[in-house]
């Protein structure tokens, strides 16, 4: 098992590649077979640690527009595992799974199965609703029961807290310092803070909140770009990046070798 981000030392930054698996089987956008969305994954995934970063994710971000939980298809599982082990037999770096949306045992059971080192996981505490309907119920009881009964605890758990893509008019009178506290208090092994949406800034603001509330992993997600990184840095141990990889910066396309090394050049020198 490839030493994941809370035994890393905290002076350690790192760089966390997104790998954007194409539309699944039963997706409403699917274009291309099991085989070609392996392989296609696969490739971005050696090309974002050839380009130098420490660690990616894969998700199934092209399955708009998402069903969420037990709505899930079962491609969708089959899919993310296959592209996982072909993921796993490539790289010499850690790599996590999120499973899009509130695929969280599933995901854990894919990461599992193929050696990831960790999950993202949204909704994790509290309630909001997202862009795919109300999110009523907190994932972190039954699926730290459901890691337990696998035997799954070397899989980290990274969840969002006051996650993009979603309202928090539930949860307005709680801080991002509460999000933080109360995602730690329910056994949480790192927090990710985000903008509003895919590609929007996230506040600093917030990450310091974050940094001063809780002594948990801080992973940035969402709206990194070489120009902010160093910034972000201050507080975050991490950065996620999607968007800007792509090329023309937009995260539907294929990851960009220059940018992902122009990126990396600014994290890592």
């Amino acid at each position: 098992m490839l030493m994941p981000f809370d035994l890393m030392p905290r002076s350690d930054k790192k760089l966390v590649g997104m790998v954007h698996v194409g539309a699944t089987p039963s997706a409403p956008n699917n274009t291309r077979s099991v085989h070609e969305l392996v392989l296609q994954a696969t490739v971005e995934a050696k090309l974002l640690q050839q380009s130098g970063f420490d660690a990616v994710i894969i998700e199934n971000m092209h399955d708009i527009p998402y069903v969420h939980g037990d709505d899930l298809s079962p491609d969708v599982t089959a899919t993310m595992t296959a592209v996982a082990c072909s993921v796993a037999d490539a790289l010499s770096i850690p790599f996590g799974i999120q499973i899009l949306s509130g695929g969280n045992t599933r995901a854990l059971a894919a990461a599992h199965a193929s050696g990831g080192a960790f999950i993202r996981c949204e909704n994790f505490v509290f309630a909001h609703v997202a862009d795919e309907g109300l999110l009523n119920k907190a994932e972190a009881g039954a699926l730290l029961r459901y890691r337990r009964a696998i035997g799954a605890d070397s899989v980290k758990v990274f969840c969002d807290i006051k996650k993009k893509h979603a309202s928090h008019a539930i949860t307005e009178d709680l801080s991002v310092k509460d999000f933080a506290e109360g995602a730690k208090f329910f056994g949480a092994d790192g927090l990710i803070i985000t903008g509003s949406s895919t590609g929007k800034q996230t506040a600093i603001e917030d990450v310091r909140q974050a940094r001063e509330a809780v002594d948990l992993p801080i992973l940035v997600g969402s709206g990194v770009t070489p120009e902010n990184a160093s910034g972000l840095l201050e507080f975050a141990d991490a950065l996620i990046v999607g968007s800007w990889i792509k090329l023309d910066g937009d995260w539907t396309n294929a990851v960009d070798e220059s940018r992902a090394e122009q990126m990396v050049r600014a994290v890592h020198g």
